[in-house]
């Protein structure tokens, strides 16, 4: 059986388990509103989520800064409000720590903060529910492995697909609103192995990434950045992550 796992050909292009160097926070550029095309950002936000141990999230911190005032916030409305919010969605543009110091720069900002000082501008945290796995049927764990765990990234809003050619391979017919799975991906370390698809949950409102991860040692070491890099494609995609669950 074990052979049967290791031997599935889903796509895994530019997916890798090592942690690798990149920003811990997640930073969106502030828009401007429809009509204006052509005009500057008019701010930054700057959020991370906090998780637990085996990787649930049970809070979020969100900050920001516009250019019209100058000033630092934090607001968990803010962040509630992203992602309950579509017109604020369309306003809002994930990009990487680079891209938001240019941006900073470029509205005279001056230099960015860098993360931990960022951190200590969160002063508004919310709390999201925490609960142990919702363990809907007991885990199945294949011959040679040690440990099998589902895991769901909830997204609000859906991902341009065209975005995602990096980590999912797309289902022939995945720009169809009916179809629920558009794409799947794999990857095989020396030990383990991790298998996703991103789902539709209701067209144009919500997705998710489902994560089988079967583990070939007692370490989860692999599971963190994994997850991080699945998150970020799918921030850079238009989605906007909204909590990590575990079923198993």
């Amino acid at each position: 059986m074990t052979s049967d796992i290791r031997g599935r050909g889903r796509g895994q292009a530019g997916v890798t388990a090592e942690p690798g160097s990149q920003a811990a926070l997640d930073y969106y550029l502030i828009t401007p509103a429809a009509g204006t095309d052509g005009a500057p950002a008019e701010g930054i936000v700057v959020e991370e989520f906090t998780l637990t141990e085996d990787f649930r999230t049970v809070g979020l911190d969100t900050a920001g800064w516009t250019a019209a005032d100058g000033d630092w916030w934090s607001s968990a409305a803010f962040g509630r409000a992203l992602r309950e919010d579509p017109g604020l969605r369309t306003r809002v543009l994930a990009v990487s720590r680079p891209e938001a110091e240019a941006t900073y720069r470029d509205l005279r900002g001056g230099e960015l903060p860098g993360e931990t000082r960022l951190r200590a501008l969160f002063h508004d945290h919310q709390p999201l529910p925490a609960s142990p796995p919702l363990r809907l049927n007991p885990p199945r764990v294949p011959d040679g492995f040690h440990d099998t765990r589902v895991y769901r990234v909830l997204f609000a809003g859906e991902p341009h697909l065209s975005r995602l050619a990096d980590v999912v391979t797309l289902a022939v017919e995945a720009e169809d609103p009916q179809i629920r799975v558009v794409g799947t991906g794999e990857l095989r370390t020396a030990l383990d192995v991790f298998t996703w698809d991103v789902r539709r949950i209701g067209p144009g409102t919500a997705c998710s990434v489902d994560l089988t991860a079967h583990l070939g040692t007692t370490s989860d070491e692999p599971l963190g950045p994994l997850l991080r890099r699945l998150t970020t494609a799918m921030r850079h995609a238009g989605a906007v992550p909204v909590t990590v669950e575990r079923f198993s």
